[in-house]
């Protein structure tokens, strides 16, 4: 509740000030202070992700302890983290067979992540899990960093230390301190994003490349770049600098490179990707999946964990008709767009689709912006609804990970 107060304190103090208006020049002392004012800012904005992820941590290890499990594996090797861990450990080639039309290939997981893992290690005296941990929190500081950077720039610093906040108070934020991937992609997309509004395009189409690689949905980024390239291209009549045909181009190679060198170790250039995908029960079949199994749901009910599923998934929906609504700027409302349309679209781990949705952080720019507002005119309101956020996401990531026995 403090962390919830301290907010409602910095949202009143700060005016609103949008970056995209022609700053003014000022004088030396002046810059100077700017910078450490933003700074400040910046810190004041980590320091209530860190708290919200110290203490989504501290209740996950509570329940751990509870029920005799050990918090740090169950942060460091649960589900998809022994297969990227395995994939650092020994390289590519390990597949399990259930059935006949069931194999489960590491080939389907991309690799910068084990790489990441990989170079840790071998620097370092950590350990798999240990080294997981550290690329994953580094990579959420630094996403962290960008969100505010981005939110800072579209609406002001309030809005941008709300954006973090509420992505640090996702209902799967928990995901954000384990050794999975999305902390990296959403670390490179936050600063992709950035450099395509202030029109550093090879820098935009680097870290497209590099978030291709980093998760099959990280395509969402390059997507992004693409399109605000396209436009700007046909807006000025392809009479563009070299760099934004440069950022074009590097920003699907990283996607493409990896799906391109599975399709050639499977003996299928172009369908050897998705093959490994479709024998692990993921395909894109245009919601068809999702929709029977959100019948299911409806008329016959489920564990818990499904509903929810199906209420995060339809709360983004939501949210992405706010962002559009809101006129956003175009990168922004492609890169979730896509994001969105392969969480709906695709088929199989019904319930990783709140996970496959924590990079989509546009989203929260409507809540973000309503929660600033809400701080300003009624401060505990809005400390009672990230109070209420903090608990739910809390107490959430807990059960999901101790008890839910649920892959994520």
């Amino acid at each position: 509740m403090l962390a919830c107060a301290r907010f409602t304190r910095q949202c009143a103090g700060v005016t609103h000030a949008s970056t995209l208006a022609p700053r003014p020049v000022t004088e030396p002392g002046t810059q100077a202070r700017t910078h450490l004012s933003t700074a400040a800012a910046l810190g004041g904005a980590l320091g209530l992700f860190a708290a919200a992820r110290l203490l989504g941590v501290a209740a996950l290890a509570l329940t751990a302890w509870a029920t005799d499990r050990h918090w740090p594996a169950l942060l460091g090797r649960s589900w998809d983290s022994q297969w990227y861990l395995g994939i650092a450990a020994h390289g590519y080639g390990r597949a399990l067979h259930f059935q006949p039309g069931v194999v489960h290939s590491d080939l389907a997981f991309f690799p910068l992540y084990p790489a990441l893992v990989r170079a840790v290690t071998a620097l370092s005296p950590l350990s798999g899990g240990a080294a997981g941990l550290l690329v994953s929190w580094l990579a959420a500081a630094v996403a962290a960093c960008g969100l505010y950077t981005l939110g800072a720039r579209l609406h002001g610093r309030a809005v941008g230390t709300a954006l973090v906040l509420l992505w640090g108070l996702l209902p799967h934020s928990i995901v954000l301190s384990m050794a999975y991937t999305e902390p990296v992609l959403t670390a490179f997309a936050a600063w992709a994003l950035y450099a395509v509004l202030d029109g550093r395009w090879v820098w935009a189409g680097t870290l497209a490349a590099l978030a291709g690689l980093a998760r099959p949905n990280g395509f969402a980024v390059a997507a992004a770049v693409l399109v605000a390239a396209a436009y700007e291209i046909c807006r000025a009549r392809g009479k563009v600098v070299h760099r934004v045909w440069t950022g074009a181009l590097l920003a699907p190679s990283g996607w493409a490179a990896y799906v391109l060198w599975v399709g050639h170790r499977k003996g299928d250039l172009l369908g050897g990707y998705f093959e490994v995908q479709r024998l692990w029960g993921s395909r894109f079949d245009f919601g068809r999946g999702s929709l029977l199994l959100a019948k299911h749901l409806l008329l016959h009910g489920d564990r818990f964990v499904f509903p929810m599923t199906m209420m995060i998934v339809a709360a983004a929906t939501v949210l992405y008709a706010l962002l559009l609504a809101d006129r956003a700027p175009l990168p922004l409302l492609v890169y979730t767009g896509v994001l969105l349309l392969i969480a709906l679209g695709g088929s199989g781990f019904f319930e990783s689709k709140p996970r496959f949705l924590l990079p989509a952080f546009p989203l929260l720019l409507p809540l973000a912006r309503a929660l600033v507002r809400t701080a300003r005119a009624r401060p505990w309101h809005a400390t009672v609804v990230v109070g209420a956020l903090a608990g739910l996401s809390f107490g959430y990531g807990a059960y999901l990970v101790v008890i839910a026995n649920t892959p994520l």
